[in-house]
């Protein structure tokens, strides 16, 4: 790896926020970038000596923010015993522009959360990763996709909070369907979570309508009166995925999501891989609530970057055929496959702007953490920057400043 200790720049197709600058410059130095614009405007800012034009501009993007995301490389972070097992995965996606992630778990007996959320709390703390995620155990067997339906349980606010004192700081999100009782109220899950710097995250779930409209509104008002919070706004597990289909005379809660998201009031997850999701139904949810309410996530499980074949997921047998995976037994999708930059060049062939996708891939998740120093193409964030070819495909991957790729 390579340490950068001059100012260094950067020059091609610059992706920002909310623009997309056709010969931009980053100028990056140590862990820091330190000013971003129009080439053109460069010398004038006081940065001069960017180098010249080339033939064949790179695409200049943030690192990627991943915020779901059960494994790679071979390795699964709920199967994982291990920190220096889990790292395989982190490392098989920082390769692919992935330079912040949250380590997913899934639903498990007491003891195996206990035993994982420690593993991870100690890649956290090594600042590998951002975080955890515990995708159940308290979600809807009807809704469970592919969770073990045998290892769902009763909601549980002591040890949610238990599980939280193990993650010191670092549970980000849990998945809780809003329809079982003891989520929402006082002394409920959702209680437990915010009170532990954590958000609800909304998911594998049957609820009704008005089920679901409640507790986004009681999830809502506890953040609000919540100092210091993480972020004010739930999030939503894979939107459609998981849940409880939407129609005209059982609207379930899927519009409630979106409506909530609309409002700006919850973040989205859409794992628009082209599998979970189709991709013209992602541009009409980019459409209809912005990117800024938007998390694009992997839901990624221990194939990808490998080949098909068999893996498992928690205590789930999964068979890859085709780069899709599912449960050997029952035939459920059981994560992704794809790296976060696969599915920001699904997600742009499918029509939503460049600048649009990456937001949804970047800034949005980070402020899903809380986290302002990640995330954008911005002067004074931190120098995670992925160099990328036309088609988006990694060329190089600098995290803090730091090359980790070639």
């Amino acid at each position: 790896m390579t340490e950068y200790t001059a100012s260094e720049y950067v020059r091609g197709r610059v992706v920002t926020p909310t623009k997309v600058i056709a010969d931009g410059v980053v100028v990056v130095r140590a862990e820091t970038i330190e000013w971003v614009g129009a080439a053109v405007d460069a010398a004038a800012a006081g940065w001069p000596g960017a180098p010249d034009p080339v033939e064949h501009p790179v695409t200049v993007l943030p690192g990627l923010v991943d915020i779901h995301t059960h494994g790679g490389g071979g390795a699964s972070y709920p199967d994982a015993t291990t920190p220096q097992e889990a790292l395989i995965a982190v490392r098989e996606h920082r390769a692919h522009g992935t330079t912040t992630l949250v380590a997913s778990l899934v639903t498990a007996a007491p003891d195996t959360l206990r035993q994982r959320v420690s593993v991870l709390t100690a890649l956290a703390e090594a600042g590998e990763i951002a975080g955890i995620h515990l995708e159940g155990p308290f979600v809807s067997t009807v809704r469970c996709g592919a969770q073990d339906p045998a290892l769902i349980q009763a909601p549980d606010a002591d040890l949610t909070r238990e599980l939280a004192v193990l993650a010191r700081g670092y549970l980000v999100t849990m998945t809780i369907a809003p329809e079982l009782p003891g989520v929402d109220g006082e002394g409920g899950v959702v209680d437990a979570l915010i009170g532990a710097g954590a958000l609800p995250s909304f998911g594998h779930t049957d609820a009704s309508w008005q089920r679901t409209a409640d507790a986004l509104a009681d999830a809502r008002t506890r953040l609000a009166a919540t100092p210091g919070r993480r972020s004010g706004r739930v999030t939503v597990t894979h939107l459609f995925n998981g849940m409880r289909p939407l129609t005209h005379r059982d609207p379930g809660p899927i519009p409630v999501f979106l409506a909530a998201a609309a409002r700006g009031e919850a973040v989205i997850e859409m794992i628009a891989d082209g599998t979970h999701v189709a991709p013209e139904l992602v541009q009409s949810i980019f459409s209809l609530v912005g990117a800024d309410n938007i998390a694009l996530v992997t839901d990624a499980m221990a194939a990808a970057g490998m080949p098909d074949g068999a893996y498992r997921l928690g205590s789930q047998d999964v068979t890859v055929a085709d780069g899709v995976a599912r449960l050997t037994h029952g035939g459920a999708i059981a994560g992704g496959t794809a790296h976060l930059l696969d599915i920001v060049r699904t997600t742009v062939a499918g029509g939503v702007p460049l600048e649009d996708a990456v937001r949804a891939a970047a800034t949005t998740p980070a402020a899903v953490l809380g986290d302002d120093r990640i995330g954008a193409l911005e002067a004074g964030r931190r120098a995670d920057v992925v160099l990328t070819d036309d088609d988006l495909r990694v060329l190089s991957v600098r995290r803090a400043g730091t090359v980790v790729v070639p």
